[in-house]
């Protein structure tokens, strides 16, 4: 076991706090909504080895672990020797970074006393990226935008403006693309200085001896919570909505003393369309989900994600190869902490919350095809809303909130700000949550039309329409997910291209998480709680819970 090191401690300590400021720098100079509302970012501080050593608290497990592996990847391809100060290098190759091409990762070799002592590293979401731009419509990547293999963005402080200009030229938010591309950079480099000072400030040459305390610490400290478990192996099956049929995926959960492995074998094969998930991206949000209950105060980095181990077939929807369309590789990337928790949740039935929403609701919008024949009305803005999350063991499920994806959703008003759009509702969707001991966590009613006279376009790729959140050890299940136009319409289906004309509503409820326990075990009290605050219908209390108001 490592010996507490106060010194180390409190350098730890410090690294952790200059992350934060490192995510903070990229969401204050984002130009992008999604970036800037949402936080659906990340950012970290490396070893020389291309360990991750600390990572910002604000961010997504899908870029924040994706990012764990991909720096190792980048400090491979490059020679450090040849690194120069202010170089910063790029990608948003999908089976590189997070997992597809909207997601823009770099790379920032950090400088002290004239060598490279380590690396910063951020990823943040670009709106988009030309071709079919965000939805699952891609019969290959080649359709869903532009590709940039691993390169340099910046080399000894000079920007690349050649790359800088394809990208733009590749877009149809040019301007907000440079913006947020300036914001990634600004992080990587108050990463670089804030660590360079901390170095100063503790009289450090290198980073080697904190950077093995570190790894060193959280590695035991996650074995010690893997030897608390039961060892064996569990198995689970979760069926999803799918694109052109349901797809079902499939989990093997072994536990051992020193290790824990996920294998996806017999999940179902690829879709035509862009739902299909690298394997880097399942891994990351899998990883997550272990984490948030094996050794949860233990921070994120390389010693505690090594002891988690995942492999799928290749050519299963969790292991998509090159070039398959990956767009919306969150549809199903998102459900995997379900699925592990089905297996989970035989190990250790106590600690485990129920089924949620999880896939957020992410609805890209942007203006119809003939707006460009004209070069009015264009527009490209990505909504995120999210529903509830699952009852847990002791508290019910918490309503409209990001589980796992950690994006926290969509500001109205900044929208409205950005896009000809407006939004006539956003309220908690009554009766959304599974009934149980616990009740799951709401999902929400969104209500948004087009502002001008124009028509726009939404592309959908959603799950929980067909499948909603299942309950556990007696809680029932959530409400499902449903879109339409208009109050009246008929329920779409939960993956396409909808056109909605103007002076139409699109409607889109998000779904509930399933409840925890058997309704009857649920208390009086919170029962009338509910129906004070108008979570539950009178009809759910006396039907469901067997109390009158």
């Amino acid at each position: 076991m490592v010996k507490p090191n106060t010194r180390l401690q409190v350098m730890w300590n410090r690294l952790l706090a200059v992350v934060e400021e490192q995510g903070q720098a990229l969401i204050r100079a984002a130009f992008s909504p999604i970036v800037r509302e949402c936080g659906d970012i990340s950012a970290g501080i490396f070893d020389l080895q291309g360990r991750m050593l600390a990572q910002a608290v604000t961010g997504t497990p899908g870029h924040i672990n994706t990012m764990a592996e991909a720096v190792k990847t980048l400090r491979n391809r490059f020679e450090i020797h040849q690194m120069k100060p202010g170089d910063v290098f790029m990608t948003n190759d999908p089976w590189i970074a997070s997992g597809h091409l909207n997601d823009f990762l770099l790379m920032m070799p950090v400088f002290h006393r004239g060598a490279v002592v380590g690396f910063t590293s951020c990823t943040s979401h670009l709106v988009d990226l030309g071709g079919l731009g965000m939805g699952p419509e891609g019969s290959d990547i080649y359709d869903e935008g532009l590709l940039i293999p691993p390169c340099k963005l910046m080399d000894q402080g000079i920007l690349n403006t050649l790359l800088m200009d394809i990208v733009k030229a590749n877009s149809r938010e040019p301007i907000a693309n440079e913006g947020d591309i300036f914001a990634l950079i600004a992080c990587c480099e108050t990463g670089a200085v804030r660590l360079a000072g901390m170095m100063d400030e503790f009289g450090l040459d290198q980073l080697d001896g904190l950077a093995d305390y570190i790894i060193e610490t959280s590695y035991r400290g996650t074995l010690d919570a893997i030897a608390e478990l039961p060892q064996g192996t569990w198995h689970s099956v979760l069926t999803v909505d799918g694109y052109e049929k349901e797809i079902d995926l499939h989990a093997a959960l072994t536990i051992a003393e020193d290790h824990i492995t996920l294998d996806f074998e017999g999940t179902s094969g690829l879709s035509g369309k862009g739902i299909n998930v690298p394997l880097n991206y399942a891994t990351a949000y899998s990883v997550f989900a272990l984490r948030c209950i094996i050794g949860p105060d233990i921070p994120n980095n390389a010693g505690s994600l090594a002891p988690f181990r995942v492999t799928a077939p290749e050519g299963c929807i969790l292991n998509a190869q090159a070039p398959a369309p990956v767009a919306m590789r969150h549809t199903l990337g998102q459900m995997t902490p379900d699925l592990v928790y089905g297996c989970l949740s035989q190990a250790v039935p106590d600690l485990v919350p129920a089924e949620g929403a999880s896939c957020m609701y992410d609805l890209p919008l942007r203006h119809v095809p003939e707006a460009a024949m004209t070069g009015s009305g264009q527009f490209a803005l990505e909504l995120v809303f999210n529903g509830g999350t699952g009852a847990r063991p002791g508290l019910d499920g918490l309503s409209a909130t990001a589980f796992p994806s950690g994006v926290w959703g969509s500001q109205i008003e900044t929208s409205e700000a950005v896009a000809p759009l407006l939004f006539n509702r956003r309220e908690l969707r009554e009766n959304s949550g599974g009934p149980g001991r616990h009740r799951g966590g709401l999902g929400q009613r969104i209500e948004v039309q087009s502002a001008s006279d124009a028509d726009f376009m939404v592309f959908l790729s959603v799950e929980r329409v067909l499948n909603p959140a299942k309950g556990r050890h007696g809680g029932l299940a959530g409400a499902a997910g449903r879109i339409r136009i208009g109050a009246d319409g008929a329920a779409l289906a939960g993956k396409g291209e909808v056109r909605v004309d103007a002076g139409k509503t699109l409607i889109f409820e998000t779904p509930g998480g399933g409840g925890f326990g058997p309704p009857a075990e649920r208390s009086h009290q919170d029962v009338q709680r509910d129906l004070e605050e108008g979570l539950i219908s009178q009809e759910t209390a006396l039907d469901i819970y067997g109390t009158t108001p």
